[in-house]
């Protein structure tokens, strides 16, 4: 499926999208309940060049039924692991996050914990650690990794297994996005900012594993390049992504961006269907979802 490159209103909408439009729109099609899902946006400060923020992004790959071939943020669905309780936490408590996020505390729990599992599985680095520091030895998560992807573990066993906590206060609430209502998979996505812990890589797949996996690469790159990127056709951004990137390239710091304290409303891009044409139209600053 073709995804569109740009990401203000009147972006291209590929033709599944745009029939399902025009049948919501009729009255023909009622549109998918969007799960809840989490992303983080690691962030690392530039290693040369002028002073500024570099994002980790993965390209996932072309076989993938939701945005294939599309460069990501780390993230996914929330599972029903995620709310567990026994999972250790340090770091705000879930009442906290709740209010910041505008949702219960146990919502709120969930979706903290799916940022750090999913983060976890898809770039290797862990947000976990003790009270006092974050986890700084990533050599040999490797294996806990690949039990986690293949399901043979939980993210509450990994930590408990190794003394460690998951680390709350090193996650920074940025953003909510909800999939339009054309689309036929749906996510109600909270989006966290999160510098990369020292001494920990991220990397695209676990090491030694050779099974399927939803990226085929992963890239750091300044938010200002990979929207340059995407505008000449060499990498895909969904519009979320593109958004942020903007909202990150004003930034020369990544303390500073982490030190931002934002009001999360719901945001969410509508397919427009308008004298029989089709287009995409992305919601201004501080609009909330309806």
């Amino acid at each position: 499926m073709t995804q569109p490159r740009r990401a203000g209103s009147g972006a291209a909408v590929p033709r599944m999208l745009a029939e399902r439009a025009r049948e919501i729109s009729d009255g023909r099609l009622q549109p998918a309940v969007p799960r809840d899902a989490a992303t983080v946006i690691l962030l690392r400060q530039a290693p040369s060049g002028p002073p500024g923020p570099e994002a980790f992004l993965l390209r996932r790959t072309a076989e993938l039924e939701f945005a294939p071939g599309a460069c990501v943020f780390p993230g996914g669905s929330v599972d029903a692991h995620d709310a567990d309780e026994g999972i250790a936490w340090t770091g705000p408590a879930p009442a906290d996050f709740g209010g910041l996020l505008n949702v219960p505390p146990d919502r709120a729990r969930a979706l903290v914990c799916a940022a750090v599992r999913e983060t976890f599985e898809e770039s290797g680095v862990l947000l976990a650690g003790s009270a006092a520091s974050p986890l700084d030895d990533h050599a040999d998560l490797s294996g806990d990794r690949y039990a986690l992807l293949a399901g043979a573990t939980s993210l509450g066993e990994v930590l408990s297994r190794r003394g460690l906590a998951l680390r709350a206060d090193l996650l920074t609430p940025w953003a909510r996005w909800i999939t339009p209502e054309a689309s036929p998979r749906r996510f109600d996505t909270w989006f966290f900012a999160a510098a990369l812990p020292a001494g920990q890589a991220a990397t695209a797949v676990p090491e030694g594993h050779s099974g399927p996996g939803e990226s085929e690469s992963g890239m750091w790159l300044r938010p200002a390049a990979a929207l340059e990127a995407a505008q000449a056709g060499q990498i895909t951004l969904l519009p979320p992504t593109a958004v942020t990137l903007g909202e990150l390239a004003g930034h020369d710091d990544v303390a500073r961006i982490l030190a931002t304290r934002r009001v999360i409303t719901p945001r969410m891009p509508r397919v427009v269907v308008e004298d029989g044409r089709i287009r995409l139209a992305m919601p201004p600053p501080g609009e909330q979802a309806p």
